[in-house]
């Protein structure tokens, strides 16, 4: 627990958990013992509550690697911005930031804050660097704040968060994808104008990059091929990078040949420039045309490569007339299934979250709610594990 007003609904969690048979320990920062009493929460885990590095209860030598090797799973609720500042930082100046560096266990965010600090970017840079690498989050949702103000910043309730580990317990047993072989492509292109110009887009990557995680998480043999990000790479997962539309084209074909599942999540390029000039264009003053060249179709050219028992799932990203487009795309590829995203504020490129909609043959699309990308990537492989 770190220092937050919404250290008061831990207990409600404690108490679910150790009725559900979870052995809980409780470790504390000394902000959140002034919002409630290490008591309160001993009655309720049934074990001393850990507070201090240094204290009179024994060897302290070993004690936080102790309490890293110890637990399944390690769940901060509350997650402040403090404690998420260092944490990104690496900072270990007291007993639960010297924890967290040292363990290699899961760990579970529950952010809580006023508004305008979870909006704050900088807030939003650690809260991103820390699930890029691997730190599972639930919330923060949106309703009224202790502070007499509204909006996104409320810790999960205690019973969503008992979900949540539920379900991450339960996902961490079912390897259900062990076996399997899995290619996923992410990222954009680079078309080169000239040596200092190219054409791209604005894929970020995240979308690919949360699908190749989950994948491995649930047992795929994973493989990744990225165009450039700013992304940290997902651990589990062997990495290919490539820059053009050219050599995504021939490491997919190359990989491929041995693989259950091809995810086709990149945005690649689908015109290059005729002609690439050898040196950096000059200002002139006059209009400058530059002539363009559709690169090859990717998708098609694994379609005519494709074995019956390899699936195929391409990504449409549409403007106008999605459905009618995703499912051409689906017929003239030979996909096993589309996924459908049609860009806004709060879905597409360079978002956290996406509205995606899932198209099959012979069948009515499926609309699936706003969700975070990496929500979405965990629905979308459970329902190609039904497929497969």
């Amino acid at each position: 627990m770190t220092g937050g007003i919404a250290c008061y609904k831990v207990p409600y969690l404690i108490r679910s958990l150790v009725k559900g048979g979870a052995e809980v320990q409780m470790v504390m920062t000394k902000s959140a013992t002034q919002f409630i009493t290490p008591l309160t929460l001993e009655t309720v885990s049934n074990k001393p509550v850990a507070i201090d590095m240094f204290n009179d209860l024994g060897p302290i030598s070993t004690r936080h690697i102790d309490f890293a090797d110890w637990p399944d799973l390690i769940v901060i609720a509350p997650a402040t911005a403090n404690f998420m500042g260092k944490a990104t930082s690496g900072v270990c100046d007291d007993l639960l930031t010297t924890i967290i560096c040292a363990t290699k266990t899961k760990v579970l965010l529950a952010p809580a804050m006023n508004p305008n600090m979870w909006s704050n970017p900088v807030t939003q840079r650690n809260f991103n660097t820390l699930t890029d690498i691997g730190y599972l989050s639930i919330g923060p949702s949106e309703g009224e704040m202790a502070c007499d103000s509204s909006g996104v910043g409320r810790m999960s309730e205690p019973d969503e968060l008992f979900e949540e580990i539920k379900k991450i317990f339960a996902s961490s047993k079912k390897k259900v994808l062990k076996g399997k072989k899995f290619l996923v492509t992410a990222g954009p292109t680079r078309e080169e104008i000239d040596p200092v110009r190219y054409i791209t887009n604005h894929s970020s990557g995240k979308m690919g990059y949360s699908i190749a995680k989950a994948a491995a998480e649930l047992g795929a043999d994973t493989t990744l091929i990225t165009g450039p990000t700013n992304l940290n790479l997902p651990t589990g997962v062997k990495v290919i990078h490539i820059t053009t539309t050219g050599e995504l084209q021939k490491t997919v074909l190359k990989e491929f040949k041995k693989m259950d599942c091809l995810i086709m999540a990149a945005a690649p390029a689908d015109y290059k420039p005729s002609i690439k000039s050898k040196n950096k264009i000059k200002r002139t003053g006059d209009k400058l045309a530059i002539e363009l060249s559709p690169t090859n179709d990717i998708l098609k050219e694994i379609a005519k490569i494709k074995k019956k028992k390899q699936l195929t799932i391409g990504f449409a990203l549409e403007t106008e007339n999605g459905i009618a487009n995703a499912r051409k795309k689906l017929t003239d590829k030979r996909l096993n299934l589309i996924v459908l995203n049609q860009p806004s504020k709060d879905s597409g490129f360079n978002t956290e979250t996406n509205r995606v909609t899932i198209i099959v043959p012979k069948r009515k699309p499926i609309e699936w709610p706003l969700d975070s990308k990496k929500e979405i990537a965990h629905k979308l492989l459970e329902f190609i594990q039904r497929m497969l």
